[in-house]
């Protein structure tokens, strides 16, 4: 298709800034790849400070709150009004709100004139029921993603289970499953796991959602002495992981390299991939170990862990925070024989970006065709 290519609609986005994010990296991916090709895509930011910006390219068209709003309290309602102010200057077919965090500004564009309204499209990132949630808190929640989402035209869910869970609580049928557009179009096949290897391998940023610490508590039982942890991430927990690594003596052992751009050269080393994670969406970790055909250790933070790991060859699942399954799950895969990494591969075959890509837009036309005055 050629750019700007008039069969397809024009597409804005929201998004508070470029921070380092799943749910940014995905959107800021997906938007290029609209753009490549043919549709019209504009960002509207609250900010244009981040490093996922750099995924962008030159095809997508970015413009920021004047002035700029910050993160903080109260910061996506004003970013709500001000890209509904935007979009009714500057019309668009339709707009995605991409992951739950931006679920705040779905009822200022819906409040839009009906000649200005563009369909609202929005994204479910992270999982809908959470085992930390008491029963009242999470009852409050499925009444706050009524509220918030109740003029959206569509609801887009990265898993069958989250579908069904979303459109219990929705009580509409305006929910459909795209997959998590985790990798590129490029397929690289996966390496051999190196003879000697014995790394374990993590990513996430550094933040207490992400149950390192947990990880390192549980590795530090580990009665395998040839194991190493790596996990790359960079975030403000980095203080207190190294300070539980220097308790249990683990130095040389694991390692916080930091941030990297693209972590296949680690799982190309790694025995295993670890989400020792509290909660999450759908887990891009997980995807990206299995297409380098890495198997995992997870816990049952996301009904997608379950959909993903469901053969020992494929990994283990434990629950969230469990030290001591975590501990005995890590060593089970260590003594595992080497899973086939080309079959691991095959697995997360839907997950290539072109084809969600265009199931997205394929969604897009037909809402903007549905919405038109």
């Amino acid at each position: 298709m050629s750019r700007d290519d008039p069969a397809l609609p024009s597409i804005g986005i929201v998004m508070h800034d470029f921070a380092l994010g799943g749910t940014e990296r995905i959107a800021t991916r997906l938007a290029a790849r609209w753009a490549e090709e043919g549709a019209q895509v504009r960002i509207f930011c609250g900010s244009g400070e981040g490093d996922m910006r750099g995924l962008l390219g030159g095809r997508v068209e970015v413009v920021e709150a004047s002035p700029p709003i910050a993160r903080g309290f109260g910061s996506r309602t004003s970013l709500g009004r001000a890209a509904a102010r935007h979009f009714s200057e500057r019309p668009v077919d339709v707009v995605f709100l991409p992951g739950n965090f931006h679920w705040p500004i779905a009822p200022a564009l819906a409040a839009l004139p009906r000649d200005r309204r563009p369909a609202i499209a929005v994204q479910v990132s992270a999982t809908l029921s959470k085992p930390q949630r008491r029963t009242l808190q999470q009852k409050l929640f499925e009444w706050r993603m009524r509220h918030l989402l109740r003029d959206a035209q569509a609801v887009i869910t990265l898993s069958a289970a989250a579908t069904e869970e979303a459109e219990r609580i929705l009580g509409r049928p305006v929910v459909c499953t795209i997959p998590l557009p985790a990798l590129g179009d490029a397929r690289v096949p996966p390496k051999p796991v190196p003879d000697d290897s014995r790394i374990i391998l993590a990513v996430g940023r550094l933040v207490p959602e992400k149950g390192f610490d947990t990880l390192i508590e549980a590795f530090a039982a580990l009665p395998d002495p040839a194991a190493e942890l790596v996990i790359v991430g960079e975030g403000p927990d980095r203080p207190r992981l190294e300070g539980l690594i220097a308790r249990h003596q683990l130095a040389g052992r694991v390692t916080l390299p930091g941030f990297v751009s693209d972590t296949r050269g680690w799982l190309d080393k790694a025995r295993l991939a670890a989400m020792p994670s509290r909660f999450e969406g759908y887990p891009a970790v997980l995807v990206e170990a299995f297409a380098a055909g890495r198997p995992a250790v997870a816990t049952a933070c996301t009904p997608a862990t379950a959909e993903l790991i469901d053969t020992p060859a494929a990994g283990r699942v434990v629950e969230v925070d469990d030290r001591a399954g975590m501990t005995a799950a890590l060593q089970a895969m260590l003594d595992a024989p080497v899973s086939d990494p080309a079959k691991l591969a095959a697995r997360v075959e839907r997950h290539r970006i072109g084809p969600v890509a265009r199931a997205y837009l394929a969604l897009f036309q037909g809402l903007s065709v549905a919405t038109r005055p």
